[in-house]
C-alpha cells in the first residue's frame, strides 16, 4: 500500500512500519476518530494460505480478548478484497531489542520496571488461558514514556490447543524457545515463563544465552545446556536477580515459577535481598524404569550345552562373536516387531461419538474433542438470538454421531444477537420513531425538556449515537422530546395595581394589555379581572389581559328649577340726603325754591346674574347673566349624584336677591 491511499474507506496510509513473515504493518490515520493507528495486513502471497489466515485470525481473536495497558490494543478486525487486516494501537517508540542495543547497560531498577510491566500483561493473557508462545524482545514495544506493550499474538494458542510445531519447522523465535517447545511438545504457561527468563537474561547481559549456526543447533542447546550465569558476565548483578533468571529458565517446567505473578513478586524483592544464596532446583525422582524381558534361562543353558565340533580358539572367538551378533540382531528385530505391533494396534483409528459441543467456547471444544482424539475443523460464525457470542451453536457431525478418531468436527459459533445501525432521530416526531424502534425490538424511554425553539413532541436528543451498532433486544434507547415552551401557572392578580401588573408581566415575559371599567366591588386602580384566569397554564411570551377598576359608576339626577326673578324699578335722586335735610330746615320759600331745583331718575333695567353648583358647575362660576325689564323666569338645569343636592344664588345689580343650598330633584 502506498502513502495517502485510503484503506477500507477509513484509514489513510502514511508509511510502512515494517514487513514480517506473515503480514505488513503500516502507519495510518483513522479518518473518523482522527488518531494514528497501525494497520496490519496479510501479505499478498499468503492471502490464499489457509494456515496463515487461521494464524492471522488467531492473533486477532487472542488480542481482542485481552484488555491491558501493557498489551497493544486492537481496534478493528476484518477483511477487504480478500485481505485479512487488523487495526491496532500505534506505539511511537521502538521494540525492546532496539532498546537493549541503544540503552545497554540498563540500570537494574529499569530492568525490573520493564519486566514487571511485561509480566503483568502476560499474567492477564494466562488468566484468559492464552499462551503467547513467541515472547521475544522484537514483540515487545517500548513507547516514548518507557512503557512496555506486548504485541504479535500470531501463534498464541489456548491452553487446550495442541502443539503447533510442524515437521522440520519451529514456530516462534528459537533464541527464546522453551526446551519442551524445542522437543516438539505442547507449550504451557511455563513455556512463556522460560521465554521471559531469556528476555531478562538479555536485558542484564545485552545478548542471548545460546547462539548457533542453525536453528536446530540453538534449539538443542535449550534442552541440553544450562543457561550461562549472568554473574559470570557481570559480578555486580545481585545474586537474587540471577536467581530469577535461573528459576525462570529451568529445564524442568515444574521447577520454574508457577505463574507470571510469582515471578513478578520475586522481581520486586530482588534488589532488597542482599544475602541471597544461589538458587538450585529441587531434585525430583519421577517416572519408572521399564526392563525388557530376558530370554528363558533354561533355553539359554540348553543352548550352552549343545555339542559342537571342536574348533580352534580363533574359530571359537569368531563363532562367539558371530553368534552374539546374530542373537542381537534377532532380539532387536523381535523387539521392533513387538513395538511395531503395539504401535499399529494402539494407533488404529477407533470409532468414537462426537461430544456435545453446544455452549462451549472454541478452546473448550478443542479440549473436549482432544479427549476423544478428534480435531476441530471449520469454524463458521453466525448470529444467534439465544447463544452467547463466542459459544458454539452446533457441530457437524452432530453430538453422539459416530466417527473415526483423528477426524475433524466442524462447528458453528455464535456471533451473538443480530445488530442494527442506530439512525439519527433528532428532528423526527417521537410517536413515529417510538413505533418503529419498538417494532425492531428496542425498549424506548422518553424524557421531556422545555424548548422555545423546538416544536412540541419533536425529538431533541438521543442517548445512542447515530451509526452505532447495537442489539435491539438488549438496548434501551432514551429519546429527549420537546414539551414546547416552559409553562407556568398564572397568579391571581386580584388586588394588583397597574404598576404591580406591569412588573409581573415583565417577570414572566408576557405580552400585557390593560383596559379600564367601573366596578362597584373593586376599588379604583385595582385589577377587576384577568385573562387567562388565575391558575391557568401559560408559556413565556403569551398574552395577558387585565381590567383595572375605575371605581363605582355613580347614577345622577337631572332636573330643572324655574325661578322667577321680579323686576324692580329703582329711582335715583340728584341731591344727596344731607343737602335735602338742610333745605328742610329753611323756610317755605326757600323750601319751595329748593324743591323746584332737585330732580329724580328712574332705572328701567335690572342686571341679573345666576350661579349654580352641581356635578358640572361650580357656585363661584357664572352660570347665566341677563338684563331684564320685567319679571323674568330663569330655568336652572341641575345634574347631581343620586341622593345629593345642588345650589344656586341669584344677584341683581351685584346684590343677592335669592339663594338655595339644598336643591334636590323632588
Amino acid at each position: 500500500m502506498k502513502p495517502d491511499m485510503i484503506f477500507n474507506e477509513r484509514y489513510r496510509i502514511i508509511k510502512s512500519l515494517g514487513e514480517g513473515g506473515m503480514a505488513n504493518v503500516y502507519l495510518a490515520t483513522d479518518l473518523i476518530l482522527d488518531r494514528p493507528v497501525a494497520v496490519k495486513v496479510l501479505r499478498v502471497d499468503l492471502r490464499d494460505d489457509q494456515d496463515t489466515i487461521r494464524r492471522f485470525k488467531r492473533e486477532a481473536l487472542a488480542t481482542t480478548e485481552l484488555v491491558h495497558p501493557n498489551i497493544v490494543s486492537v481496534y478493528d478486525v476484518g477483511e477487504v478484497d480478500g485481505f485479512q487486516y487488523m487495526v491496532m494501537e500505534y506505539v511511537a517508540g521502538y521494540d525492546l531489542k532496539t532498546y537493549i542495543t541503544k540503552q545497554f547497560p540498563i540500570p537494574y531498577q529499569v530492568v525490573i520496571d520493564i519486566m514487571t510491566q511485561i509480566l503483568s500483561a502476560v499474567e492477564v493473557a494466562h488468566d484468559h488461558n492464552i499462551i503467547h508462545r513467541d515472547l521475544k524482545p522484537q514483540n515487545i514495544l517500548i513507547d516514548e514514556e518507557g512503557n512496555a506493550k506486548i504485541t504479535d499474538f500470531g501463534i498464541a494458542v489456548a491452553l487446550a490447543d495442541h502443539s503447533l510445531t510442524q515437521t522440520n519447522t519451529l514456530l516462534g523465535s528459537v533464541h527464546y524457545l522453551s526446551p519442551e517447545q524445542a522437543r516438539g511438545s505442547m507449550a504451557t504457561k511455563r513455556s512463556d515463563i522460560y521465554s521471559l527468563g531469556i528476555i531478562l537474561y538479555e536485558m542484564l547481559t545485552g545478548k542471548v544465552p545460546f547462539e548457533g549456526e542453525t536453528a536446530v543447533s540453538i534449539a538443542l542447546k535449550h534442552f541440553q545446556s544450562e543457561v550461562p550465569s549472568v554473574r559470570e558476565f557481570d559480578p555486580s548483578i545481585p545474586q537474587s536477580l540471577e536467581n530469577i533468571v535461573l528459576q525462570a529458565t529451568c529445564k524442568v517446567p515444574q521447577d520454574r515459577f508457577q505463574s507470571a505473578e510469582e515471578m513478578s513478586i520475586a522481581l520486586s524483592k530482588s534488589l532488597s535481598q542482599k544475602d541471597a544464596e544461589k538458587w538450585h532446583p529441587e531434585v525430583l525422582v519421577s517416572g519408572e524404569t521399564k526392563v525388557l524381558p530376558v530370554l528363558d534361562k533354561n533355553a539359554a543353558e540348553a543352548s550352552n550345552t549343545t555339542k559342537e565340533p571342536e574348533v580352534t580358539a580363533d574359530k571359537k572367538k569368531k563363532m562367539s562373536r558371530r553368534k552374539k551378533w546374530t542373537v542381537g540382531v534377532i532380539m532387536v528385530a523381535l523387539l521392533m516387531l513387538i513395538v511395531g505391533g503395539v504401535v499399529v494396534a494402539t494407533s488404529s483409528p477407533k470409532e468414537v461419538k462426537v461430544p456435545d459441543l453446544s455452549g462451549m467456547t472454541i478452546s473448550e471444544a478443542k479440549s473436549s474433542l482432544a479427549d476423544k482424539n478428534l480435531k476441530l475443523g471449520k469454524v463458521t460464525r453466525t448470529n444467534s438470538e439465544t447463544v452467547s457470542s463466542g459459544d458454539i451453536i452446533n457441530s457437524a457431525p452432530k453430538k453422539n454421531e459416530t466417527i473415526r478418531e483423528e477426524n475433524k468436527v466442524d462447528v458453528i459459533v455464535s456471533k451473538g444477537k443480530s445488530k442494527i445501525t442506530v439512525e439519527n432521530y433528532v428532528g423526527s416526531t417521537y410517536s413515529d420513531v417510538k413505533s418503529t424502534l419498538e417494532k425492531d425490538g428496542f425498549t424506548v424511554e422518553k424524557e421531556t425538556q422545555h424548548s422555545d425553539s423546538v416544536t412540541e413532541n419533536e425529538i431533541m436528543e438521543q442517548d445512542i449515537s447515530a451509526g452505532d451498532k447495537v442489539v435491539p433486544s438488549d438496548t434501551v434507547i432514551t429519546l429527549t422530546v420537546s414539551s414546547g415552551p416552559e409553562m407556568f401557572t398564572l397568579r391571581d392578580l386580584s388586588g394588583y395595581t397597574t404598576k404591580s401588573v406591569q412588573d409581573y408581566a415583565t417577570e414572566i415575559g408576557a405580552r400585557l394589555s390593560i383596559s379600564e371599567a367601573y366596578s362597584n366591588s373593586v376599588e379604583k386602580g385595582q385589577v377587576v379581572k384577568q385573562s387567562p384566569t388565575a391558575g391557568s397554564n401559560m408559556s413565556k411570551g403569551g398574552s395577558l389581559s387585565v381590567t383595572i377598576s375605575k371605581g363605582k359608576k355613580e347614577t345622577t339626577d337631572e332636573f330643572t328649577r324655574t325661578i322667577t326673578v321680579p323686576f324692580k324699578s329703582i329711582v335715583t335722586e340728584s341731591t344727596s340726603s344731607s343737602d335735602k335735610d338742610k333745605e328742610e330746615s329753611s323756610d317755605d320759600s326757600s323750601s319751595s325754591s329748593s324743591s323746584s331745583s332737585s330732580s329724580e331718575s328712574k332705572t328701567d333695567e335690572n342686571v341679573i346674574e345666576v350661579y349654580i353648583e352641581d356635578k358640572t358647575h361650580n357656585i363661584d362660576t357664572l352660570y347665566e347673566r341677563k338684563t331684564i325689564t320685567k319679571d323674568t323666569e330663569f330655568k336652572l338645569s341641575f345634574i347631581v349624584d343620586s341622593g345629593k343636592s345642588g345650589k344656586y344664588k341669584i344677584l341683581r345689580d351685584d346684590k343677592v336677591i335669592a339663594e338655595n343650598g339644598n336643591v334636590t330633584k323632588n
